[in-house]
């Protein structure tokens, strides 16, 4: 959440990575002088291409779907099975993912109870109670909450884990062409999370009919890319779910001429994946690093005295600087402790991805200036206290876009646009986002996955963006050789 706290990421609560229980140390110069800790295991212990073993911009988001007119809701956890299992096509799609309660203490339930891996079937009863004429239309809800799904391989922190937070929104319209629209607004929105506040670049597009969301008329996602990796990876999903849902749960209205009709929904999402996501396309071998728009903390004061040195002073300047900032409405703390060295506090707010680091030492105080530190590239820059603000403001522009630019040149250095299946099997083999032309068939996709299974996981499509390339007259499907559709990215994916 922008400008809340993460649990725990890259590593903290370790020893060496955690608030001590030693007090604070605004005691600077005063008292006794506490002994330094000689702390080891703070850092990672693999290199971010070794091994790939929270933040993220819930206020933006709910600001921006509050001015499409859309209300937060909140639906119960738990969904009784005659309810889950009245949209088979939907079940069918969640079916090995469902957790069931079944015992209340040491007794078992009668009836057991299922909790929600997505909240159609929890919400969709009530719409029907709510929805009688077009009068009621639209009707637009979201909600924030948690969800479970329990069967997956390969569990990773924020990709892939089994209870995950997200947003869900549900909305029901009189006609197609009005839920076709929010679709697409949505997913811009969604895309806007990504580069603008995670610096992450995305592919917007329509997900096959193979891998459209279950019971849906059509899925479109937005697309991010782990360069390292080789992977793609579902950043957020917009759903049209045409009036499949509203037949089975009957979502009926009377329309202006006095005639009954169905309404037309969507659903669309986007979780805790988002933090995952920031972590393995911007952190490096020394830990996170965080896009200046999301981070809990933009800037670290950190004060740094010799011998002999006005410990106070120092100190006292450090509070000083962090006051300026945060008047300024910069995201500022000291760390103040006196028990660690600067050199461990450096290492430290790097692991945490902080992405500017202030350094106040006997000569800054001297010279009324500061040392600032960036953590993306560690370029070292001294500032007059004078201009402070103003110049710490440019720098964290200036690193937020630099790592949008940054990422979208590593991944579109991994793009390979390819025509056979020779080319194609070579560009998986280098790990990179291909760009095939395809003749759209689901027999054909099912097939490529099945050629393409190994130890690294099967291929599959990732998108068609909308963004299409010319597609020359008589171009050929890379995997069938029928004529060719359209463009659509492949490749193994989270």
């Amino acid at each position: 959440m922008a400008g809340g706290q993460t649990k725990k990421a890259g590593g903290e609560g370790k020893k060496g990575g955690g608030e001590t229980k030693k007090g604070n140390a605004n005691a600077g110069g005063g008292g006794k002088k506490k002994e330094v800790k000689k702390e080891t295991g703070l850092g990672l212990s693999y290199k971010k291409d070794e091994n790939f073993g929270e933040w993220y911009s819930e206020e933006f988001f709910d600001a921006e779907i509050k001015k499409l007119k859309i209300k937060n809701c909140y639906f119960p956890l738990f969904v009784s099975p005659t309810v889950l299992q009245k949209e088979k096509e939907h079940v069918e799609g969640f079916a090995p993912e469902v957790a069931w309660v079944t015992k209340s203490g040491q007794s078992d339930l009668e009836v057991p109870i299922a909790i929600r891996p997505t909240s159609e079937t929890v919400m969709y009863p009530y719409y029907s109670k709510w929805i009688r004429g077009h009068r009621d239309l639209p009707l637009k809800l979201n909600q924030w909450c948690n969800v479970v799904r329990w069967e997956f391989s390969n569990p990773t922190p924020f990709i892939r884990s089994r209870e995950f937070l997200w947003q869900e929104g549900h909305t029901a319209f009189a006609t197609k062409a009005e839920a076709d629209e929010e679709v697409l607004d949505i997913l811009e929105l969604y895309r806007r999370v990504y580069e603008e506040y995670l610096a992450i670049p995305v592919i917007k597009g329509k997900k096959s009919e193979l891998e459209k969301f279950a019971g849906g008329l059509y899925t479109t996602s937005v697309e991010a890319f782990i360069p390292n990796t080789g992977r793609g990876i579902q950043g957020a999903t917009s759903h049209c779910l045409g009036q499949n849902f509203a037949k089975m749960f009957e979502i009926n209205f009377e329309d202006e001429k006095g005639e009954k009709a169905m309404v037309w929904q969507n659903s669309w999402a986007y979780s805790t994946r988002t933090i995952g996501v920031m972590v393995m396309v911007h952190g490096d071998d020394k830990g996170l690093v965080l896009p200046p728009k999301v981070a809990a903390v933009q800037v670290i004061v950190i004060p740094v005295p010799f011998k002999d040195a006005d410990t106070q002073g120092i100190f006292d300047a450090c509070t000083s600087t962090v006051n300026t900032l945060t008047e300024a409405g910069i995201h500022a703390e000291a760390d103040l402790r006196d028990n660690y060295s600067p050199g461990w506090k450096y290492s430290h707010w790097e692991l945490k991805g902080v992405p500017l680091r202030i350094e106040i030492g006997p000569r800054d105080l001297a010279n009324s200036q500061v040392r600032v530190v960036r953590r993306d590239n560690s370029a070292k820059v001294d500032i007059p206290m004078a201009s402070l603000v103003e110049q710490v403001k440019d720098l964290l522009v200036t690193i937020q876009k630099s790592l949008y630019d940054v990422a979208t040149q590593k991944r579109d250095a991994c793009i390979q646009k390819v025509t056979t299946w020779d080319e194609f099997i070579e560009a998986l083999g280098q790990k990179k986002l291909i760009l095939a032309p395809w003749c759209d068939e689901e027999e054909v996709e099912k097939d490529v996955k099945a050629r393409t299974k190994g130890e690294m996981g099967a291929c599959k499509t990732l998108c068609t963006p909308f963004e299409q390339p010319d597609l020359p007259e008589g171009t050929l499907c890379f995997a069938s050789g029928k004529p060719a559709k359209k463009w659509s990215y492949w490749g193994r994916s989270y």
